[in-house]
């Protein structure tokens, strides 16, 4: 919008994301950053608590990371988007041309741009579809450019035999997990039958029973795959914990295993359990996938299931344990999709205390080693650390992780330059047709 960009807009930037601090936006990542001094106009400086921070450049490329206008952005509340659109407060490849929340948004090429990464195209039409099938025929009939993230398994499997459409695939790195609510859950700390051995055996029980494979083949027809780690595979640090600890010891569910753990903690069966998920916002075969997941943990009696579902807006305020409430569900649905390629962002936005899970979780000894591998500089030490986090949360069990997905783009024939890469990405200003 032509104002200057001093080191003060740089200090505004990150101290607002802080100030704000939605629960459900990138606070989290900035756990690390003490302070943010502006010099002067040129000179900034971080103050990160982790002496050698290995984790600070990723995150300040990372959606917590863009550097806003004073002038056009609130210092301690979200503004609104007409405001954004109308003060044209980006500096970007592009300009923000106009914006309708869960419809639209529009760019045109930012011609001022100086940065490494100038538009190749003159503008790009953003369309949110709120129903997977849809998109699926506005990309068949040309009418959609590129179909990124929305598309159904099922459609993707399809479109792969559409001469007139490309398939993209890029290197996973997003996830489908379980949460528990550590308030409400059965026997959980708000409960009247409150008892912390009796609510992990119900943790520990539900995780023997899970069906990963079944899941992937059955619901996803293959474009997820079982995850067991709680660090998805290529990253440093994996390890499949979960599939020796729990089940058979080969991935699949072993239910008197089940049985035995709720039995030792003395819980009663069949354990009634309340478990929530999302339709609109984790896609259309998320019905497939908790009724499959129902079905699992029903087997031999241990559990009987309300399976419920709610629309995202609702959902997403009412699973989080706040200060004011305890949550509305005890085991619910949650996804993830890194903000940076690294192994930290699989650990401190789900288990570092001011977590983006919300779920009433807090382990000193494993926020006491997620803070240390953050600052440890030695590769072997680091993995190390990295691999004894995930066991224990593999007994803790505050998520259980099911699946790891791949980058899917479908375009059309003509459509060149997607790229799909371990940034996890969609990098519009390099798409020509």
């Amino acid at each position: 919008n032509g104002n200057d960009l001093p080191a003060a807009d740089v200090k505004f930037s990150f101290d607002r994301i802080k100030k704000i601090n939605d629960p459900t936006g990138p606070s989290s990542l900035l756990a690390n950053i003490e302070s943010v001094t502006a010099k002067d106009d040129t000179t900034v400086v971080f103050k990160d608590s982790v002496p050698f921070d290995v984790t600070l450049k990723q995150v300040l490329s990372s959606p917590a990371g863009p550097i806003v206008d004073e002038d056009s952005f609130s210092a301690d509340k979200l503004t609104d988007a007409d405001t954004i659109v109308s003060k044209n407060a980006f500096a970007g490849p592009y300009k923000l041309t106009a914006f309708k929340l869960n419809e639209s948004a529009a760019y045109a090429k930012n011609d001022s741009y100086k940065g490494l990464t100038p538009a190749k195209n003159t503008a790009v039409q953003v369309k949110y579809f709120a129903d997977a099938s849809n998109l699926k025929l506005a990309v068949q009939q040309g009418q959609v450019d590129v179909a990124y993230r929305s598309l159904s398994p099922t459609d993707i499997e399809d479109l792969s035999k559409d001469s007139k459409v490309k398939v993209v695939k890029g290197p996973g790195g997003e996830e489908r997990f379980l949460a528990f609510n550590f308030k409400i859950q059965p026997y959980g700390e708000s409960q009247p039958d409150a008892d912390a051995a009796k609510a992990k055996a119900v943790r520990q029980a539900v995780a023997n029973l899970i069906d990963r494979e079944e899941l992937s083949t059955k619901v996803y027809k293959g474009t997820y795959t079982p995850m067991y780690s709680f660090i998805p595979d290529g990253l440093t640090g994996h390890e499949d914990t979960l599939k020796s600890a729990y089940g058979d010891g080969n991935g699949k569910p072993s239910t008197e295993k089940a049985k035995k753990v709720l039995e030792d903690a003395g819980v009663k069966t069949p354990v009634d359990l309340k478990l929530q998920y999302n339709n609109d916002h984790y896609g259309s075969s998320s019905a497939d996938e908790y009724a499959a997941i129902k079905t699992q943990l029903e087997e031999g009696g241990l559990f009987k299931v309300d399976l419920q579902s709610t629309e995202w807006t609702q959902y997403n305020k009412e699973r989080n344990v706040t200060d004011d409430s305890d949550g509305s569900y005890p085991v619910y649905q949650l996804g993830w999709f890194p903000d940076y390629s690294d192994p930290d962002n699989y650990l401190s936005p789900f288990f570092r205390d001011g977590n983006f899970v919300n779920n009433g979780y807090a382990n000193k000894e494993v926020n006491d080693l997620i803070v240390k591998q953050a600052g440890e500089k030695d590769a072997t030490a680091r993995e190390d650390i990295l691999k004894q986090i995930q066991k224990l949360e593999t007994e803790d069990l505050s998520t259980i992780p099911l699946l790891q997905g791949a980058q899917v783009a479908v375009t059309g024939a003509n459509v060149k330059g997607v790229t799909l890469d371990a940034s996890f990405r969609f990098r519009y200003a390099s798409v020509t047709k």
